[in-house]
């Protein structure tokens, strides 16, 4: 039998709804048990690193405040599996009101696409290149795995705005839920394009098994040492 079976997109009512319309396409079928195993992967890695990174984001909560006035923590609007919208947490790394600058320096973005990324990006507090070097602000992403929006892999989740501009090919991604790290977080990160980025996305949609997410984690580390791409 087939892995593959042509048949609409799992949640195109949520997508509709959401105001994304991809596609009819063939849709990966994979073994039900992976989907329990992956979950139970998610679990069990997001309640040890939470458990170990607590005094880590005490500290950096602490520090992030001394630095720059206002909740050390951030909570943005996302788009997860088939459109459906959650609140991610991450530790802040830019001075309160960043977002009222981001239209005037979207044209100065180092990434193609719709996304924006800056290496020099002026609204960072003294703190934020640090954290985000480190990938310190994404610990609390944690907490979305442990709720059941996000998972340890998966293709990192969208701000609403870049998804408006997704091609039909670029939707494909939110087939699976997002994730904290990826294919994209361990080939480079933001020095790689947008459009092969969302290859290495697709690519994960594609072939991904509880096997392979176990080996992009064991990259992660390495990957974050190295900062390749990291700001």
């Amino acid at each position: 039998m087939s892995s593959y079976e042509t048949k609409a997109f799992t949640d195109r009512g949520a997508l509709t709804r959401a105001g994304y319309y991809p596609p009819e396409q063939a849709e990966r079928v994979v073994p039900e048990w992976w989907h329990d195993a992956k979950r139970c992967i998610d679990l069990v890695l997001a309640t040890g690193a939470l458990l170990c990174a607590l005094p880590l984001l005490a500290g950096a909560s602490l520090a992030i405040v001394l630095v720059s006035p206002g909740s050390p923590f951030f909570a943005q609007e996302r788009v997860g599996h088939g459109g459906r919208r959650f609140r991610m947490f991450k530790l802040r790394t830019m001075i309160c009101g960043a977002h009222l600058q981001h239209a005037e320096l979207k044209p100065y973005s180092d990434v193609s696409g719709p996304v924006f990324k800056m290496r020099n990006d002026p609204r960072l507090h003294p703190l934020g290149r640090f954290l985000r070097r480190w990938s310190i602000d994404e610990l609390p992403n944690l907490i979305n795995v442990l709720r059941g929006e996000m998972s340890i892999v998966g293709p990192r989740p969208a701000l609403p705005s870049e998804v408006e501009h997704y091609d039909a090919f670029a939707l494909r991604r939110l087939r699976v839920k997002p994730g904290i790290t990826c294919l994209w977080q361990v080939s480079g990160r933001s020095r790689i394009s947008f459009e092969e980025w969302m290859r290495l996305d697709d690519r994960y949609v594609e072939e991904w098994s509880p096997w392979s997410d176990l080996a992009i984690v064991a990259r992660t580390l390495p990957a974050v040492l190295s900062g390749d791409g990291a700001h």
